[in-house]
């Protein structure tokens, strides 16, 4: 995704001035953005606090700014910074972490944002992408454009099955119809959870839906999602992070709030390091039970259940 973001940007700079900060990171993939943008691209250096409070002092003067490194290094050291100068005064400061939940695999733990956009839903002003595919880097991006307020961007890898034809971007869309309960899915692990679950017949599938852009408001769920969740009574939730703070936790209080009981739910989420032991992102889906086969094979022993 990350070279459909600097394309975005890229595009946006032609349109739009904005100042671009990096913590010393993107070399081999940002070398565009740095030549369109000329002196407005900044290497901050490895100094992520610094870096956050440059960008909400430039904004201050009514620039937006952009500030860019590897997921934990932009949300997890600099959060007093985050929180203290770029969403108490509502600056139009937008964050982008690159290896969102287990992407940046055997470097281990210090290198994994597991828990980053829950941190970021608690800082007032805040608002959190995540996109699913690199389709949607472009609307995304120019959606972060034309809002003022601070945001986070969880950058990870595509993993959109060849040949899939996306519907138009929306914060929650719909992409395989089924009956077997409704799923949930934050991130690009919908990529390789569609090109699992198209393989099976539609009464033994669940019903895909995406969601994109968080927090989860009771009014930010689509009626249409609400509606299949009454009529099959089941909902499933799919996201590469931890159970405080995620989407299944924000779900089921919009749930509440909108009177929606299903009979059955389940949570599919990132519980840390249960071996202890470092790998592969698809060595962490899968000993957290977030690999596509085992989420549909417990989603199938529930809905017979």
């Amino acid at each position: 995704m990350r070279n459909a973001f600097c394309s975005a940007l890229v595009a946006l700079s032609a349109r739009k001035p904005f100042v671009f900060f990096t913590g010393d990171l993107g070399f081999m993939a940002l070398e565009p953005l740095q030549q369109a943008l000329g002196k407005r691209f900044i290497n901050a250096g490895v100094a992520e606090q610094n870096m956050v409070t440059v960008a909400a002092g430039v904004a201050s003067v009514g620039e937006q700014c952009w500030a860019y490194s590897i997921a934990p290094f932009i949300y997890g050291r600099p959060f007093e910074q985050i929180r203290n100068d770029v969403c108490l005064h509502d600056f139009d400061v937008k964050l982008v972490g690159n290896g969102g939940g287990y992407g940046y695999g055997v470097m281990g733990a210090t290198h994994h944002a597991i828990e980053d956009y829950g941190v970021l839903c608690t800082l007032q002003n805040m608002s959190v992408y995540v996109p699913a595919f690199a389709d949607d880097l472009s609307p995304i991006v120019d959606r972060l454009s034309a809002d003022k307020h601070p945001a986070y961007l969880r950058l990870g890898r595509c993993e959109k099955p060849k040949g899939w034809v996306l519907p138009d971007y929306a914060p929650w869309r719909r992409l395989l119809r089924g009956d077997a309960g409704v799923l949930v899915v934050v991130g690009p692990g919908a990529g390789a959870l569609l090109q699992q679950a198209v393989q099976r017949p539609e009464a033994q599938r669940p019903e895909v839906w995406v969601v994109t852009e968080l927090p989860v408001r009771k009014e930010s769920v689509p009626e249409a999602c609400l509606s299949r969740i009454r009529g099959t009574g089941a909902l499933f939730v799919l996201e590469e992070h931890v159970a405080q703070g995620g989407v299944g936790q924000m779900l089921s209080l919009s749930l509440l709030e909108a009177g929606v009981h299903p009979r059955c739910f389940r949570h599919f989420h990132a519980k840390g390091y249960l071996s202890g032991r470092y790998g592969s992102q698809a060595f962490h889906r899968a000993e957290n039970g977030l690999e596509p086969a085992a989420v549909l094979a417990e989603i199938a022993r529930l809905a017979c259940a």
